[in-house]
């Protein structure tokens, strides 16, 4: 997250990363570009990988969280008969096959890798082995020995078949999922090696491609007009239940004190909500806080401050 001097900007701004830049580099720019104190990301993507960065300003970078958590649509190549180092076209070749898997052994691979499944991340990932991140060990030629994580895989389509080296796939999964590893893993699977060739994320949480713009639209955009191309705070907060509060209970909320949801039983529908749920606390339309349902009381997780 980028946090310098600035004038306070708050909302989304989901922007279409082109390929060979890092995520860092739009935060900068569009730090640049709308003169914010404050931006962060929600969701990392490679500089292979192109598509759509939400970008979070000012108080909207606490809403970072939820964005994340959704869910996620790729678009993702896969080349047959090399394995890599990186598991993309930018590694070394470290294996290869001449086997090409046909249609039908694909298809049938597929129900494999959906719903909740096991996966190693690749060794160049930013997931920290000992305090340090695997990427810097494996550039390092270090062992990078990473265990299986649970992630979640909601839907798996093959998109088409350009040649008998490749196949298409349309991914929609859950957080912490590597598309690289799953790229991998089916080719293991079909009996192959194979690599991520091209890679991009057509959605990220409520964000989509048809609502992102380019970085050349932003870039030629004014201060004021990108300001006004901001999404509200709650655009992330779409899967969230809403409560809407009065002006007092918004008060005591941004406060930090619990409210009873016994008292807010004539405008939400307590049998909705379990303890432990989140949801988004509203006045005048407007997120004032980031709640959870505890027992009987709505308590503040993060108080929102636009």
């Amino acid at each position: 997250m980028s946090r310098r001097r600035g004038r306070p900007v708050h909302g989304w701004l989901a922007v279409d990363k082109p390929l060979g830049v890092t995520s860092a580099d739009v935060v900068s720019l569009a730090r640049r570009v709308l003169g914010a104190a404050k931006v962060g990301h929600g969701g990392t993507l490679d500089p292979l990988a192109s598509g759509v960065l939400p970008l979070a300003f000012g108080e909207a970078t606490k809403t970072v969280s939820y964005v994340m958590d959704g869910a996620k649509v790729y678009e993702v190549g896969v080349a047959w008969g090399e394995e890599r180092d990186t598991d993309d076209r930018e590694g070394q070749v470290t294996e290869t096959s001449p086997h090409r898997p046909t249609t039908e052994a694909i298809l049938a691979v597929l129900p494999r890798f959906m719903g909740t499944i096991s996966q190693v991340p690749p060794a160049y990932s930013a997931v920290k082995v000992a305090g340090r991140r695997a990427y810097d060990l494996a550039r390092a030629e270090e062992t990078v020995s990473l265990s299986e994580r649970q992630v979640r895989i909601d839907a798996l389509t093959l998109v088409s078949q350009p040649s008998a080296d490749e196949a298409v796939f349309r991914v929609v999964s859950g957080k912490g999922t590597y598309m690289r590893a799953l790229a991998r893993d089916m080719a293991r699977a079909l009996g192959t090696v194979g690599h991520v060739k091209a890679l991009r994320r057509l959605a990220c949480g409520p964000f989509t491609e048809e609502t992102a713009i380019s970085l050349e639209v932003l870039t030629a955009l004014g201060q004021d007009e990108a300001a006004r191309r901001l999404l509200p705070i709650e655009a992330a907060l779409d899967d969230i239940p809403a409560v809407p509060l009065t002006e007092e209970e918004a008060r005591r909320l941004s406060q930090g004190q619990a409210l009873s949801l016994l008292s807010l039983a004539s405008r939400v529908s307590l049998d909705s909500l379990a303890s432990g749920d989140a949801v988004q606390a509203l006045f005048n339309g407007r997120v004032v806080a980031l709640a959870r349902v505890a027992g009987v009381e709505i308590r503040p997780a993060r108080v929102i401050h636009p």
